[in-house]
């Protein structure tokens, strides 16, 4: 005999049994005035309809454990079938009697290095674990993670013991561990990715679709968390809260780990990044914590900081002349730095040909400035812009970790509109040219800089290379004026006020005598 379970979404009905998920749309009543607007707009509807057919075609077809078994686990047993044996006292307190496994089975199972699971801080104490949670959709999300360890190291030293992974790639499957190629994919056709974007806003949409990620993958991810056995959890990205919030919810968790959402766009971002469940979300403005509130946090989650910036941005550099002579740049010609995120996208070929003209004096025949080219992972780019001949000093390079110094060594950017690099041009007191955003999350990033006089904004390569012209030339005030507002804009202490309101967190949750990591007998699955 069958046995049904189901459960009730904000928006659907999720139907189980041992063998198959059914997902019935029925959209909450707040959705019905979207449907309808969908409706009207038949291209919209016909490409979000053919992506929930084919996960629902996927989702059916597809032989799933049930719930019970992919939280409990189990042995194979005659003719394949899953034989229920709970496992309980996972990280044992010495007892061995407990059932299930034996004392050092789970513990060798979850932790690949059980001799490193504990680390000892020089105090004698054992080393808060903390698990960053990222994915690589860009570059942002990594840097920002890294500087949160950075930071960490810094503020803590070994008091604290930093992973930073991405679940959904090491431990999940399709589409977790695609999302870095899907998303490379879909900025280089940036309607397919507004569609996405916009389409997935609404919660009865992400909700069902990540509640069936949740259901599908719930096991690998549990493994994920066990093996880190996390004091505190860090969420950088928007797809890395909701199945680890639920995952801990399922064992009980959720009380006892601080989760907290750090979010790395600075004015639009996806509502998938607001889930009700954190214990904190540190926003990098005021927006987009007027964001969080609107999408239904309380005032005592949100703390506004600041984007988390390489503390290496924060710290005392070298002179200009210095960091110039370093790089082999011309000590005596101002610099403009180019670049196109991580990814190396946007008009960056067509703009650093515009400069080479624009910045060389036809009239003294000599350059009037130089050219650093930051290309990211777009090869393509690099050996394109190698190849050329400059009548101008131009210097070529691939994806950076020392952006510190590059930026330090010049006078102004050229750039898309990612947070992340707009964040850290403000903190070297940069003025900003954008001449590109993604579609979504980096739309609101351009009235940020520009509203508050930091840059401007130009999607024609020739005007921004004039742009630069007339700042290296005749109009070498408005250039200082922009350095200056870029400055008061910045907040290069971010990364360390955000360190350290977790660290409070967690001293608040040392109350609890032990977290204690294991497997239960009994699951309910609530969403």
């Amino acid at each position: 005999m069958t046995t049904f379970y189901s459960r009730v979404l904000d928006g659907g009905i999720v139907v189980e049994n041992p063998r198959y998920v059914v997902i019935i749309v029925m959209p909450h009543s707040s959705a019905w005035p979207l449907c309808c607007n969908l409706w009207i707009c038949p291209n919209f509807t016909l490409v979000l309809g053919v992506v929930f057919f084919v996960f629902v075609v996927i989702s059916v077809a597809t032989p799933r454990r049930s719930i019970r078994d992919a939280m409990l686990g189990g042995v194979l047993g005659g003719g394949g079938r899953q034989l229920y044996q709970p496992l309980r006292c996972g990280f044992y307190d010495g007892a061995a009697g407990c059932g299930g496994l034996p004392v050092d089975g789970l513990a060798a199972a979850l932790s690949e290095e059980a001799a490193d699971a504990v680390r000892v801080s020089a105090g004698g104490k054992a080393a808060k674990n903390v698990l960053i949670l990222m994915s690589d959709t860009g570059g942002g999300h990594r840097a920002s993670a890294e500087a949160l360890r950075d930071a960490f190291l810094i503020e803590f030293g070994d008091a604290y013991q930093v992973f930073v992974r991405d679940l959904g790639k090491e431990y999940g499957g399709w589409p977790l561990n695609d999302m870095e190629r899907s998303y490379k994919f879909m900025i280089r056709h940036v309607r397919l990715w507004k569609v996405a974007f916009h389409g997935t806003s609404p919660r009865w949409v992400h909700g069902m679709y990540l509640a069936a990620l949740a259901y599908f993958y719930a096991n690998e991810v549990v493994s994920g968390i066990m093996k880190y056995k996390p004091d505190i959890i860090i969420s950088v990205h928007p797809l890395m809260q909701h199945i680890p919030l639920w995952v801990l919810k399922w064992q009980s968790l959720q009380p006892k780990v601080p989760f907290v959402t750090v979010i790395t766009d600075l004015n639009t971002c996806h509502p998938t990044w607001f889930h009700h469940g954190v214990t904190r979300c540190y926003c990098p403005s005021a927006e987009v914590a007027n964001r969080a509130l609107i999408q239904g946090l309380q005032l005592s989650q949100v703390r506004v900081f600041g984007l988390p910036i390489r503390p290496s941005f924060c710290r005392a550099v070298l002179e200009k002349d210095e960091i110039r002579k370093e790089l082999e740049l011309a000590p005596e010609l101002p610099a403009v730095l180019l670049m196109g995120g991580g990814e190396g996208i946007g008009p960056v070929e067509e703009t650093a040909r515009a400069l080479g003209e624009e910045l060389y004096d036809y009239r003294r025949r000599r350059p009037m400035g130089q050219i650093v080219v930051i290309c990211g992972r777009n090869q393509v780019l690099r050996s394109t812009l190698q190849s050329l001949r400059w009548k101008v000093p131009v210097k070529i390079r691939g994806f950076e970790k020392q952006m510190e110094k590059w930026m330090g060594a010049c006078d102004c950017i050229i750039t898309k509109a990612g947070p992340g690099t707009i964040a850290e041009a403000l903190i070297r007191g940069l003025p900003i040219i954008l001449n590109d955003f993604i579609p979504g999350q980096e739309v609101g990033n351009v009235p940020y800089v520009v509203d508050n006089g930091a840059g401007v904004f130009s999607k024609d390569p020739r005007e921004a290379s004039r742009q630069v012209a007339r700042w290296f030339s005749t109009d070498a005030d408005a250039l200082q004026r922009f350095s200056r507002n870029a400055l008061q804009l910045a907040q290069p202490e971010a990364v360390f006020d955000i360190v350290k309101d977790i660290h409070k967190l967690q001293q608040q949750s040392a109350a609890v005598t032990r977290i204690p990591y294991s497997l239960t007998s009994s699951f309910s699955y609530h969403i």
